[in-house]
């Protein structure tokens, strides 16, 4: 193999991003190599019994288009595989039969198999003219050459895909609540800071609401873990119903969840502060009938605790502390509640 084909293909090889900027510099190389006016790529889809040009190169009058689709089983690659037949100067005398290759004019027609691993066909290598035009055995060792060249870039991208899907599997596993679906600690609290950067340069604040669910271990004791699982879940799935556009409702643990999201002066109208808005709008969320399987529960709702932060002269775990001391202050306000209702009963 000359020099200067070498260097010319480690440098394809070394700057090729894509299985595009890869085959294109290849198509190119191996219709210089071979003498034949159009190199091609194609995929092939056995369970379709379709045939796809994917890149082309042509050089004169024949014009085998990219995109290009043709039944697998009318194609002289076909034939070509089942024949173990992979060049020939005289297309009509061996395949005749061929539409596509009548169509086309193909008269020297040469191809080499791309298969991923061992056995699995991606597509065929060709290179296709209307005129004669022999092939040297150079020419044949480079074709199955270029094959293998894009086989392994392919099985790389494929590799790639799969540790790109991976990764973000596990990120997503690392970030969500097991049980309810819910975004976790870790990412809410990653939110959370996100959302104070982004308040300093806007001038907004913090909404961070805490929300404990009374009386669950209570659930759990009387009705099974079961039910109370059903219940935690029932719960993300009301709260997340309450949401306005851009907060984050995560679980924190337990019986334990937060909403976060911003705020601005504007929202404070109708007499009515932000804290005081998202307590009307959370707190019916969260009273009522449960259905938990098999157990029907009338449940009196949660204590939830709503503070507002400015970015400037607070931070996220002080904001969520705060919002932890104002959620108590309403379970203390509600067990008293409770106990005159009792009381007066």
């Amino acid at each position: 193999m000359p020099a200067q084909l070498l260097d010319q293909i480690s440098s394809t090889l070394a700057s090729a991003q894509t299985i595009e900027q890869l085959t294109r510099p290849l198509l190119e190389l191996l219709e210089l190599i071979t003498g034949l006016e159009s190199t091609y790529l194609t995929r092939i889809d056995l369970e379709a019994g379709v045939q796809t040009i994917i890149f082309s190169r042509n050089s004169h009058t024949m014009q085998i288009p990219e995109g290009l689709s043709v039944p697998w089983n009318d194609t002289l690659c076909k034939r070509a595989l089942a024949e173990g037949r992979f060049y020939t100067t005289d297309v009509t005398a061996c395949w005749g039969d061929s539409d596509a290759a009548r169509g086309l004019g193909i008269r020297t027609y040469v191809s080499t198999p791309v298969y991923l691993g061992s056995d699995v066909l991606y597509g065929t290598l060709c290179a296709a003219s209307t005129q004669i035009q022999p092939l040297t055995p150079e020419g044949q060792n480079i074709l199955r050459l270029f094959s293998i060249l894009i086989a392994q870039h392919i099985e790389r991208e494929h590799l790639l895909e799969r540790l790109q899907r991976t990764n973000a599997a596990l990120e997503a596993d690392s970030s969500t609540d097991a049980l309810t679906g819910l975004p976790n600690r870790r990412f809410v609290m990653a939110e959370l800071e996100r959302l104070f950067a982004l308040a300093r340069r806007t001038g907004q604040r913090v909404m961070v609401a805490f929300i404990d669910l009374d009386g669950f271990k209570a659930i759990n004791d009387t009705h099974g873990h079961d039910a109370g699982d059903a219940f935690l879940v029932e719960v993300g799935r009301r709260l997340s119903a309450g949401l306005r556009a851009g907060d984050v409702l995560g679980r924190l643990g337990g019986d334990e969840f937060i909403i976060v999201g911003l705020t601005s002066p504007a929202e404070e109208k109708n007499g009515f502060s932000t804290v005081e808005r998202v307590h009307q709008r959370l707190t019916p969320l969260i009273r009522g009938r449960f259905a938990l399987g098999a157990c029907i529960l009338d449940y009196p709702g949660a204590s939830v605790g709503v503070v507002t932060a400015d970015p400037v002269t607070a931070t996220p775990d002080e904001a969520v502390r705060n919002a932890d001391a104002q959620m108590y202050l309403n379970k203390k306000l509600r067990r008293d509640n409770a106990t005159r209702t009792a009381a007066h009963a």
